[in-house]
């Protein structure tokens, strides 16, 4: 049975463009989209080394209009990014791009839930990895978390990830959050934390998937040879009990230990 952190919407979706079209983009949506100044939520930059300008990292955008009583809830939002670093400096934007052959792509679709708490312990519990532990925004009143990426096993970083997030966490939320996870409180683990953490997966080559390989494969050994209308209720909680005792197990090994 569904639970309700289940209940998913989404909250707001991240677009990567290259360069030259993210003037272009930004334009599109203040014209054909009819974002005005005050549907323009952040635009954040940032001077690279040897670089004398600011350059333009990203911006986000919120459009439609909705009556309601939870209006900014109901919303759509969209946040651009482009690879703003040098030519001569990696860029896992510009990797990503490359990688998908494409001057535009969706990177990650931002999910909100009741309960983020409750449903980061449920993936967790299934074997989903996350990139980060679950974050405050100091810009935002929301928590929020990264997963991995969607891999196939021996393929490239495919760039597509999720983010959760709850907004308005009450304060009881937020104190529990905090005495468990200093690393909560750490003021760029928002956006530019979160393009730290990708720029260093994809400098070292080890890109984090949404399930390990492992997992990946007993799953797929699970439902082999069957069509997709004849995977059943019972198939699902087979595949189910797979991903638990993977989490359990992968849970009670002894951690690596630390390089020196």
């Amino acid at each position: 049975m569904k639970k309700s952190f289940q209940n998913l919407v989404v909250d707001h979706m991240t677009l990567l463009v290259e360069p030259r079209y993210y003037p272009v983009a930004y334009a599109l949506f203040r014209i054909v989209f009819g974002v005005d100044e005050a549907g323009i939520i952040y635009e954040k930059r940032k001077r690279w080394p040897g670089e004398a300008e600011e350059r333009s990292m990203t911006f986000a955008v919120k459009i439609g209009e909705n009556r309601s009583p939870r209006k900014t809830l109901s919303q759509s939002i969209f946040a651009v990014v482009q690879p703003s670093e040098p030519a001569s400096q990696s860029s896992h934007v510009r990797s990503m791009l490359e990688a998908r052959g494409g001057s535009a792509h969706w990177q990650h679709v931002a999910l909100r839930t009741s309960d983020l708490l409750a449903f980061h312990k449920h993936a967790i519990e299934r074997g989903v990895n996350f990139i980060t532990p679950i974050l405050k925004d100091d810009d935002e009143d929301l928590i929020q978390v990264f997963s991995g990426e969607w891999i196939m096993p021996g393929r490239k970083p495919s760039g597509l990830f999720f983010e959760f997030v709850q907004r308005n966490p009450g304060r009881a939320l937020l104190q529990k959050i905090a005495s468990g996870n200093r690393q909560a409180w750490f003021r760029d683990r928002t956006f530019l934390g979160l393009y730290q953490e990708k720029e260093t997966e994809y400098q070292s080559g080890k890109v984090t998937p949404f399930i390990d390989e492992d997992l990946f494969f007993a799953l797929e050994k699970s439902l082999a040879g069957r069509p997709l209308w004849e995977i059943k209720a019972a198939d699902l909680k087979a595949a189910e009990k797979i991903m638990k005792d993977y989490a359990a197990a992968k849970k009670s090994r002894p951690a690596a230990p630390a390089l020196a």
